[in-house]
């Protein structure tokens, strides 16, 4: 590679809420998103919540002249509602769905029906390799009391292994090491605080907001090079609720563009004793709260399929009970009667049951694994910095560009 080489890339990101039939105005959100993409020419556009395949073959079409590359990611019963589109030939793709993502009787959520993963695409721009990941955890419904807290958490570990192999073995941010363009840019304009759902949007549920004045930030644009290269944040925009052309916003979110910037650079210098430790403690109370987190989520699904468990049981009683009786013939309609919902209810406690047992087992997976990280980082932490190569793999750099 030339030492004065040099890339900018163009990166758009957006949440378009995009809900057959519930979400208001969709049709007419997609048609100027797409006029909007197509007026910008980013290099790459990272949609969430395009839930409808249809939408993507629209916005396939409107923007295939700008935008000859695209893919959608396809999961669940509904679709994971991710895609992209590029400038730039897609060389590969691939996804990963979550393990624990929400649940089934949770339906005016839906987030357990759409597959929620993240998917990878990798895109070879002027000799360089670069991997761009687009994805969308379980949905922040409540902030205060935050029911799906644990599944985001298993999500993002889920999501912290996925991109390992090219990354670097650290959790998102702390475990990643991935940079954060709103926190690293010099150059930022939008909303205060880089919110991304924000009061002045007339399509956000302004009770939601009541105890957040500027509005909450919850969509990034995350970035990470490998030794040898060096990517900053030129600059990073969002919208303020609205679309910048046209008046009316285009989402619920707030779109976010970021425009990145890679060039060569020397070979680093180990980090000093001093900066390793200092580095180790902020990823070693990530994980405890994370663990916390999770501990108190294995329990409360264990506790469900247990009571699931006692359920089945029951029903199978009561089943054997009126198997009885209709034979003796002396309660013959009473047991008719009762069979129906008796079935009903040992099948949906059945279904209850293996349900939280999955759950469980998903939880128990994320959370066996930080067990055995933070002893490594303890063990790190207390041998000194002199054991952080062996103790930590990979700890040089990564280039990709991942969103949120």
């Amino acid at each position: 590679m030339k030492p004065n080489f040099s890339l900018r890339l163009r990166v758009f990101n957006l949440n378009c809420w995009g809900i057959p039939y519930l979400s208001k105005h969709r049709a007419d959100r997609m048609k100027r998103l797409g006029d909007f993409l197509n007026m910008e020419s980013f290099d790459l556009a990272l949609l969430e919540e395009v839930w409808s395949e249809q939408d993507f073959q629209y916005l396939r079409q409107k923007l295939l002249p700008t935008y000859p590359a695209a893919h959608y990611f396809r999961s669940g019963i509904i679709g994971s509602g991710l895609c992209v589109f590029s400038k730039h030939p897609i060389q590969e793709f691939t996804q990963h769905i979550f393990t624990v993502n929400g649940y089934p009787y949770m339906i005016h959520h839906g987030d357990w029906f759409c597959g929620k993963a993240v998917g990878l695409l990798v895109l070879q721009l002027s000799g360089l390799v670069l991997n761009a990941y687009v994805t969308h955890l379980h949905a922040e419904y409540n902030r205060q009391k935050d029911i799906y807290l644990a599944h985001r958490v298993a999500q993002a570990w889920e999501l912290a292994h996925f991109i390992q192999c090219d990354l670097g073995y650290r959790l998102l941010k702390e475990w990643t090491g991935l940079h954060d363009a709103y926190l690293e840019t010099r150059d930022f304009k939008g909303s205060e605080e880089g919110c991304t759902m924000v009061p002045g949007n007339c399509y956000v549920n302004q009770k939601e907001l009541e105890r957040f004045p500027c509005g909450i930030r919850i969509d990034y644009v995350l970035y990470k090079a490998v030794s040898g290269l060096y990517i900053s944040c030129k600059t990073l925009k969002t919208t303020t609720g609205h679309d910048p052309h046209s008046g009316s916003p285009l989402s619920d979110h707030e779109a976010l563009m970021a425009t990145l910037c890679v060039r060569h650079s020397p070979p680093q210098h180990n980090p000093s004793s001093t900066q390793g430790s200092a580095e180790r403690s902020p990823l070693i109370s990530v994980l405890r709260e994370t663990l916390t987190e999770l501990d108190l989520a294995v329990a409360q699904a264990c506790w469900w399929a247990t009571v699931a468990g006692y359920a089945i049981g029951l029903g199978l009683l009561l089943l054997a009970v009126l198997c009885a009786l209709a034979a003796g013939g002396g309660f013959r309609e009473v047991a008719i009667l009762l069979w129906t919902p008796s079935v009903g209810l040992t099948l949906a406690a059945g279904a209850v049951y293996i349900f939280h047992m999955q759950e469980a087992k998903g939880l128990c997976k994320a959370r066996a694994e930080l067990q055995h990280v933070l002893g490594r980082a303890r063990e790190a932490q207390d041998l000194g910095p002199e054991s952080q190569p062996a103790l930590f793999l990979g700890h040089q750099e990564g280039d990709r560009a991942e969103d949120q």
